[in-house]
């Protein structure tokens, strides 16, 4: 047994023993992971909290765990939530056969073979929804994820709030069916805009992108006074990590062409993730840093405060991000990194702006 399998197994038996069958109990995963490491000597050389944070993961997957969403972390990288509840203990169903043989012209029955901790009544009854509707689907209209959710499985966030609904998490993985087959969508959240004065929709052509509300304010009022860095035509809010999910509602509100989109976030863990991802899931789009931006920050160097809390600090989300910067710049940035510091983007105000014209 290797020592993913090992850890694992040890997580899953620490589990199985204060598992209930009628009520879900409350552990600290701190206290878990201390249970564990008194059990291996060699826990650390393992690199045993990465074994033990892909084991809580894939409990979680299972529907075994719930995360506590309290905005409390257990201090470590990454980070994971310090509370969680244990779920109800599964009792286990076998399916039929006979009738699985009968629905597997639509289904891959597979995954269910190798984890028949799956095979309960819930999942069978949520499979035969999803099989009628796949009957008569040629001659169903394309609705949204959360209409579709609603209609098949009795709640509109079973597809896409994996906190509430864990179950729902990777449950068209198992059965082998896309959201094309559903006939259904995501569709992207809108956003706060700016457009330029003068400026019509077909007219735009540069685009920026900013993480908070303060400097969406302070761009509108360079970009009137002609002093931003760059002419762009549309100013985008991003309100953090929401820019993920949104981005897509640019392409039903502005013609199909080439665009090119500049974002600028605070210099911390998170928004350069922000960045890499949508770098990552729009490989169509031109998307870049706006570097003469940031280098404004650079320069209130002093103005560094702490990173903030229960932030995933991922040294590839970084790496690539530097790659934009010079070697001087970024020896600032790892510096930053190293010291566990960031430099918000609110020290961009309409005053420090002016001292660089």
């Amino acid at each position: 047994m290797n020592t993913i399998d090992i850890i694992e197994t040890r997580v899953r038996g620490f589990i199985e023993d204060i598992q209930h069958p009628k009520q879900k109990k409350k552990i600290n995963i701190n206290d878990l992971e201390l249970q564990l490491r008194r059990l291996m000597d060699d826990y650390f050389e393992m690199d045993g909290y990465t074994l033990f944070c892909h084991a809580i993961e894939a409990l979680e997957a299972e529907g075994q765990l719930t995360p506590i969403q309290n905005n409390q972390f257990n201090g470590k990288t990454p980070a994971l939530a310090l509370y969680y509840w244990v779920n109800v203990k599964i009792q286990e169903v076998k399916w039929d056969r006979l009738e699985m043989m009968k629905l597997s012209d639509q289904f891959d029955f597979s995954y269910y073979e190798r984890h028949p901790e799956w095979q309960t009544q819930d999942e069978w009854t949520r499979i035969q929804h999803v099989y009628t509707f796949l009957q008569s689907s040629q001659e169903r209209d394309i609705v949204s994820v959360e209409e579709r959710s609603l209609e098949l499985f009795g709640h509109e966030k079973f597809l896409v709030d994996s906190s509430e609904f864990p179950e729902g998490k990777g449950f068209l993985t198992r059965i082998g069916v896309s959201e094309e087959q559903l006939k259904m969508e995501r569709y992207g959240e809108p956003f706060v805009f700016w457009l330029k004065q003068g400026k019509e929709i077909n007219e735009v052509q540069r685009v920026l992108i900013v993480e908070n509300l303060a400097f969406f304010h302070t761009s509108i009022q360079l970009l009137e006074e002609g002093q931003l860095d760059y002419e762009y035509e549309l100013i985008i809010y991003g309100e953090g990590k929401k820019i993920e999910q949104s981005f897509s509602f640019f392409f039903k509100l502005f013609p199909p062409k080439s665009y090119l989109f500049y974002y600028a976030g605070d210099l911390d863990a998170e928004s350069y993730g922000i960045l890499v991802r949508l770098i990552e899931k729009y490989p169509e789009c031109c998307i870049q840093p706006a570097l003469k931006t940031y280098r404004k920050m650079l320069e209130c160097f002093d103005q560094r405060n702490d990173q903030k809390k229960g932030q995933n600090s991922n040294t590839k989300y970084r790496d690539l991000f530097l790659q934009w910067f010079t070697d001087e710049e970024q020896e600032l940035l790892v510096q930053l990194w190293q010291e566990n510091k960031r430099i918000p983007q609110e020290v961009l105000t309409i005053e420090t702006w002016r001292r660089w014209m």
